[in-house]
């Protein structure tokens, strides 16, 4: 993905027509569940997460393809030493050949551990960051900055606020 891919996409999810929280919470979700040990199936936790508690799926999935082919294996070693210390344990030499689970499963009780802190942190993290993101977007756009205040306000989607001032409804 180039430069002009990669900020149409986040400028598309910047625009979206839901309350700030609203899309910051799918992005938290997404972000948590890219830290967790379950490679390869990121994204359909991602869709099933956004379904369940019926959080904005674009935003979900872009939160769980934060963890990259480049951060995985440092994430995993993180999540396992973090993990092995709140166990009270000596981290013991740590090597996998893959990103099998039968290769993480010696360690799956740390990593579980560890990367469950670690995501709940991150997530959190991202939660903040894309609101403000969000927020900050919008202001350049001065019908966009009000119904975003008037959303933010009265907890609503910007599609309702729309529909209501179209009704002349406040």
């Amino acid at each position: 993905m180039n430069k002009h891919e990669l900020r149409q996409r986040l400028t598309a999810i910047l625009a979206l027509d839901s309350h700030p929280a609203h899309i910051a919470a799918g992005f938290a979700v997404g972000v948590f569940i890219s830290l967790t040990p379950f490679f390869g199936i990121h994204t359909p936790l991602a869709i099933a997460a956004a379904f369940l508690f019926r959080l904005n799926k674009l935003t979900t999935i872009t939160g769980a393809w934060v963890n990259t082919p480049l951060t995985v294996v440092p994430m995993l070693v993180a999540s396992y030493k973090l993990g092995e210390w709140l166990l009270g344990n000596q981290p013991q030499p740590f090597s996998v050949a893959s990103l099998d689970w039968s290769a993480i499963k010696p360690y799956a009780t740390a990593i579980l551990l560890g990367s469950s802190v670690i995501g709940l942190l991150a997530a959190v993290a991202g939660y903040f960051l894309c609101y403000w993101l969000v927020v900050r977007f919008r202001r350049k756009d001065p019908g966009l900055a009000e119904l975003t205040r008037e959303s933010e306000l009265t907890g609503q989607d910007l599609e309702q606020a729309l529909e209501q001032t179209d009704k002349g409804q406040p």
